[in-house]
């Protein structure tokens, strides 16, 4: 699996406009300030929003470019949002089980993925549950089960810790690490927290306007923050191991 994107994406007042790739089992986080673009990024390479120019590739398989713009449900990507959006009038075990069925999986099978899953996660009680009998990190939990079920090439994460407190977003970066690794999922990561890059992601791309000013290795990109923004999530951070700091030119 490989995400090639060069694309460009008007916006009030600026353009969105990237050149990236991420390679196969590889996690890359975006980060940037508020309005930088960075959902922009997300919503186009899912199919939920046009590109004006450049293209999108995704295993080979054109995505988009001026004239293409392939459905979501045909790109082989997976969407984790801030808002798990399972659907209300189906219990856990069918939400899992509609992610596996748009995978490919026949009733059946999807069935028993969708156990499988709740059991991984240690969720096999809440079987029958609707997500108005969930708390916001077991609808997340589910929300990832349902994502990874459907055996996405690619699983987009927009900020989906950020309504969680802070040890059940804890849980949620492990737990999220730990099936991408298993399942040999690559991901991009939009996120505001260090903790999320420094836990899941193999690169870091900062955003400013629509504009890429630096990217890298993540312990590289803090050791020396482009922007204000950098400034002050490095800020946050309890001193860069020296095993781990990159000096940079």
């Amino acid at each position: 699996m490989r995400l090639k994107a060069d694309f460009t994406v008007p916006r009030t007042g600026f353009e969105v406009k990237v050149a990236f790739e991420v390679l196969s089992g590889t996690t890359l986080a975006i980060m940037g300030p508020s309005g930088s673009g960075k959902s922009t990024i997300v919503n186009a390479i899912a199919g939920i929003q046009q590109i004006s120019r450049g293209r999108i590739e995704l295993d080979g398989k054109l995505l988009a470019d001026a004239r293409v713009h392939l459905a979501p449900h045909q790109r082989g990507v997976g969407l984790l949002g801030q808002e798990p959006h399972l659907f209300p009038h189906l219990d856990a075990l069918k939400n899992i089980a509609f992610g596996a069925r748009a995978g490919g999986q026949d009733k059946a099978a999807a069935l028993r993925s969708a156990a499988a899953w709740l059991e991984r996660l240690d969720l096999v009680e809440l079987a029958g549950s609707r997500p108005a009998a969930l708390s916001g990190g077991q609808r997340q939990r589910i929300a990832l089960a349902r994502a990874l079920a459907a055996r996405p090439k690619l699983l987009l994460i927009d900020e989906p810790f950020a309504s969680l407190d802070v040890e059940a977003a804890m849980d949620m970066r492990a737990l999220v690490r730990e099936e991408l690794t298993r399942t040999s999922t690559s991901a991009i990561v939009i996120s505001h927290s260090a903790a999320d890059a420094l836990a899941l992601a193999d690169q870091l791309l900062v955003l400013e306007r629509g504009q890429i000013l630096d990217s890298g290795p993540v312990a590289q990109v803090f050791s020396a923050p482009a922007n204000r923004f950098m400034r002050a999530v490095v800020a946050t951070l309890p001193a860069i191991p020296p095993s781990t700091a990159v000096e940079r030119p």
